[in-house]
Order: structure tokens, then sequence, then C-alpha cells
């Protein structure tokens, strides 16, 4: 029986959380037909690319004596795609990717559901249950008054987008498609912004800009009012020109945010039009918690032992 609001499982045994009108789950399967067409006028996405960019990459981990990484091709097109098909834009990315995590221990370690639950208790990070009317993933984080530093501090907040993204690039759909983020910033207080530091601004858009292995397509800023630019102003000196078109700054303004994203797809609280209500982040929780184990498998690779001490 379907338990609505709960975790159930599918005729695969993979499990989604029933919210009346639509199921939030993890999309495992094989990306669609119209999907895969995409991949091919946007990413190259051919037999005969596929084939040559699989075998180069492969030559260039062969090379990397000190990284492990899986070979299958299903995980080698996690990098593959947001790279379009260029192995060497592929290879430097998972280097920066895995780097990332020696240079910022604190912020890259126990990248695990069980150890960030604290995170999604706080409601403060989110799943959307359907994608964007570009079929993108979409993601909310509330960098506002939801958000208690003294019970979610700013790293774990981090550690917690990072689980989410973990999630997001192994789905076939969103290797293809990309994700976009929208960052609530209702009633954000000095509290909060003296959370922020340059290093901390520089690690992350580092991290965005230069490690992820997602398409990051859009990032839609909501709620931010005069107060917001002083935030803003730490992150500015460090975001790239590709970033800066992908980032909209929308206020209260919510027709401005459905000039991006459909109504549709977006619930009442951004004056959207879904059935469906925002479903607290505890749920987004039970679902990744499921995929412990792949977590747990993710956190092996990386650069060897050998290679941190000589770093």
């Amino acid at each position: 029986m379907v338990q609505p609001g709960k975790l159930n499982f599918d005729e695969d045994n993979f499990p989604y959380v029933d919210l009346g009108t639509v199921r939030m789950c993890m999309d495992r399967q094989e990306a669609p037909d119209w999907a895969l067409e995409v991949a091919r006028e946007e990413l190259r996405e051919t037999p005969d690319i596929m084939k040559e960019s699989f075998e180069k990459l492969n030559q260039l981990l062969d090379e990397e004596k000190h990284l492990i990484v899986p070979r299958e091709e299903t995980y080698l097109k996690i990098y593959l795609r947001p790279a379009h098909y260029y192995p060497e834009s592929a290879i430097k990315r998972i280097k920066n990717f895995f780097n990332t995590k020696i240079k910022h221990p604190e912020a890259c370690r126990d990248l695990l559901p069980s150890k960030l639950k604290h995170v999604f208790d706080a409601d403060v990070l989110q799943l959307l249950p359907v994608r964007d009317q570009h079929g993108r993933r979409m993601i909310t984080i509330h960098a506002g008054k939801k958000w208690k530093p003294s019970q979610v501090p700013l790293i774990d907040l981090f550690r917690g987008v990072q689980v989410m993204i973990w999630g997001a690039m192994v789905e076939p759909l969103s290797q293809i498609c990309g994700g976009l983020v929208i960052i609530d910033m209702e009633d954000l207080s000095m509290t909060q912004i003296m959370q922020f530091t340059p290093s901390f601004a520089a690690m992350l858009l580092d991290y965005v800009q230069e490690c992820i292995c997602l398409r990051l397509k859009a990032v839609h800023i909501v709620n931010n009012s005069y107060i917001f630019n002083i935030l803003f102003n730490i992150f500015k000196p460090f975001i790239k020109e590709k970033l800066r078109k992908r980032l909209h700054f929308h206020g209260k303004d919510f027709k401005s945010l459905h000039k991006h994203i459909d109504k549709s797809c977006l619930p009442a609280k951004y004056e959207g039009t879904a059935s469906w209500e925002m479903p607290h982040s505890s749920l987004t929780y039970e679902l990744f918690h499921w995929y412990e184990a792949d977590y747990e498998k993710a956190e092996t690779y990386g650069f060897t032992e050998e290679y941190k001490k000589k770093k």
C-alpha cells in the first residue's frame, strides 16, 4: 500500500515519496529519447564520439597513477557529458573535483546523508519533486530566516548541497539537461551574512565553476532585499563571466522567476500552479539516505593517500 509522505518502493525496488499528484524520486533509468536527442545536439553524443571519448579518457586516467575512479562507461558519462565529450576537459574537472577534497577536507568530509541529517531536518535544503520544463533537476537552498547557523553551520550546509549534487550527478537525465538552484534569501540577517567569509566564497565558487560534474544551467535568487548586496559583494570578485550570465535576481517578483521556470513546475510559495506542496526536506533526507551505500562507495574514490602526502 502506498503511504503518502513516506518512503515507498516501485516495481524495481527503487524508493520514492508519494506527494499525492507526483512522486519524488531519483531517476536511475536511462534518459528518454527526447533527452538523448538533446545530448546529440548539445553534447555531441553520438556512438562514434562516445567510443572515442571513452577510450581517450581511460588513457588519461591510466596516466593518473594515484587517482582511483571506476571505469564503467555509465560512470565515465558522469564526467564526459558535462564536458561535451572532450576528454581533456573531463579529466581536468575530475582532478579539480578530487583535489578540492584535499584542499578543503573540513568542507568535503563525510559526504554521507547519515552525517548530515540535521541539515535536512532543519528544512533548509529541498529536492523539488519535478523538473523544470527543460528537464532540469531543481533544488532549493533556504539561506534566510529558515537557516539557523547555530544549528546548521555554514560548512555543513555546503556539505549538504554536495550530497544533493552527488545524487543528481548519477542521474542520466540530469547529466544531459543539467540542474538549477533556487536560493531563497527571505529575511536574510546580518548574523547570517557574517558566516560568509571571502575564503569561503572563493572555495564555494571554485567548487561550482571548476569542480562539479553537473551542468549548472541557472541560479535563481529570490526574496533578496537590499541587505543581500552586502553578501553578494563578498562573492562578486570570484564570479566568472559564464556564471554571471546564469545568475538571476528576482527579489519578490515571482513573475520574473516564471520567465525562466514554468509556473506549473513551482509550488504556491513561489506563486506557481503545481498541485503539490513543497515537501519538508526531512523527506529529501529519507530518499537520499536509502542510497547511503552508494555514497559510502563514492567516498572511496579520489587520490591515494600517497598522493595526498606529496601534496
